[in-house]
């Protein structure tokens, strides 16, 4: 029994209440689940309370006041009971105004068989997303987002009926709050089947309200080294991404899935650094997703200042899109801003489309790269160093257009190489320098300020690069070039 499970009995003994949704929807799936929501006849916050004192070291706090829910909480996030009050005269009448039938299936908290006035168990069984009353999205137009997200976590399929109220009712998205949006597009894009549920949001004419940068990619032709256009090329680089997830081994040391050890060039970058960039991915980042989940909101809008930058070369026709990387960070940003994302995610994003063009500029510097060139890109990109690395090779793997292989396997040769390079960084930072910056304003006579910076970046560098090792050494190249530094 799950501690959720063992607070929510012990503080409800006595009390008419009943498991609803998720929780019973993932055991019947066979998913793991730490968190409850339970209807109660009664009053939820006094529920509450009772649920927190059943439970060591646990809160409760309001969760809503509109609907009077309310949520218990260990201390330590490890799991969580909502409680919510029974609508409607019966358990049957409260499940038939939920969102989709899969969710319209309850059990009394103290054990019992379950109920399920709509079939959602056998929808469970026939994989079916089915909605659980004609008027379901009316009642919340957010559940257009939900339809597509519990596809994309769960496999299921939506039925033609409910696609089709859906699409309906997608326009009324616009009038959800941002925060709520956002909650359903970070899962969506977390999931399993990430790309089926960015499908079924396209189907349903919502990407246009919710993602309305990644609506005007489609259509918009490339060169002839793509064979795409940008929007199809964003999807195929989010698929990439995903098999660079997925052929990780997991710190857990799970096998890489089939499908993963088949993905192409992908094992050739990562080969003998899986587990660490499995590691590097796993890292909690902000809102609720790990790096590896940012890293997939990097794939999706790393070309989203296409459209806004396409130019035609008249003397040969050619079509560029120059300045995307810095147009498309600024809208990224933007984009994120109106979700109500976090400033750290939007920051790691934005960076992630900034430099996702970076590594393959290098494709064609001469090999192997100086060292000061590998500092130059580390220092550029940290602290993303790891995540664009690996983002500037599935944008890569999903350009293939004229004469694309040998372009690929330069780039993939190139990315293997830094992403040894970016994880070393990553895991130990830059050497420790030879000399501080308030030494060698005193041997050199400097005030601080923009020479005595460019004086250390210069002696980092070279010390990175091998050609220097002591602090004389950094003393005399300072000296060398302090002429020659503005």
């Amino acid at each position: 029994m799950s501690a959720a499970l063992r607070a929510a009995r012990a503080g409800l003994a006595g009390t008419r209440a009943w498991l609803v949704g998720g929780a019973i929807r993932d055991r019947v799936l066979g998913r793991a689940t730490r968190d409850l929501d339970v209807v109660v006849d009664g009053d939820p916050e006094r529920a509450a309370r009772a649920v927190a004192r059943a439970a060591p070291q646990a809160t409760w706090f309001a969760l809503s006041e509109r609907f009077g829910a309310w949520r218990v909480a260990a201390r330590d996030a490890s799991w969580q009971v909502d409680l919510e009050p029974l609508r409607g005269a019966s358990v049957q009448e409260d499940l038939r105004l939920r969102d989709f039938t899969v969710n319209a299936i309850a059990e009394p908290i103290d054990g019992g068989a379950p109920i399920d006035p709509l079939g959602g168990l056998g929808d469970l069984e026939a994989r079916r997303l089915r909605m659980a009353a004609p008027g379901a999205f009316a009642d919340d137009p957010l559940r257009v987002l939900r339809l597509a997200r519990l596809a994309a976590e769960l496999a299921l399929e939506p039925d033609e009926d409910s696609i089709h109220s859906a699409r309906d009712w997608a326009g009324a998205l616009g009038d959800c709050a941002p925060e709520r949006v956002f909650a359903e597009l970070r899962r969506t894009i977390a999931a399993p089947r990430a790309l089926r549920g960015l499908e079924l949001l396209g189907e349903l004419s919502a990407t246009a309200v919710v993602l309305p940068e990644l609506e005007a990619m489609r259509g918009v032709e490339q060169s002839r080294f793509h064979h795409a256009d940008v929007y199809e090329h964003t999807l195929e680089t989010l698929a990439q991404s995903i098999a660079l997830q997925e052929h990780c081994t997991p710190p857990g040391g799970e096998t890489p899935s089939a499908a993963a050890r088949g993905a192409g060039g992908t094992g050739a970058v990562l080969a003998g650094n899986e587990a660490e960039v499995a590691a590097v991915l796993a890292a909690p980042l902000a809102d609720e997703l790990s790096r590896g989940d940012a890293l997939r909101w990097g794939a999706l809008l790393h070309d989203i200042g296409k459209p806004a930058t396409r130019e035609v070369r008249p003397q040969d026709g050619r079509v560029t899109f120059i300045g995307h990387d810095a147009r498309g960070a600024e809208m990224a940003t933007s984009a994120l801003q109106r979700l109500r994302a976090s400033r750290r995610l939007q920051a790691h994003v934005a960076a992630l489309v900034r430099h996702h063009l970076r590594l393959g500029f290098l494709v064609h510097a001469p090999q192997p790269l100086a060292r000061r060139t590998v500092y130059e890109y580390l220092r550029a990109c940290e602290p993303i160093e790891v995540d664009v690395t690996l983002l500037s090779v599935a944008d890569r793997l999903a350009t293939r257009g004229e004469r694309a292989q040998p372009s690929i396997e330069a780039h993939l040769a190139l990315a293997r190489g830094l992403l040894e390079d970016a994880l070393r960084w990553h895991r130990e930072g830059p050497p420790a320098p030879l000399v501080r910056g308030d030494e060698l304003a005193v041997e050199l006579r400097l005030a601080g300020g923009p020479v005595l910076g460019a004086l250390l970046e210069e002696i980092a560098e070279a010390q990175y690069a091998g050609e220097l090792h002591t602090r004389e050494d950094a003393l005399e190249y300072a000296r060398s070039r302090r002429a020659a530094v503005r």
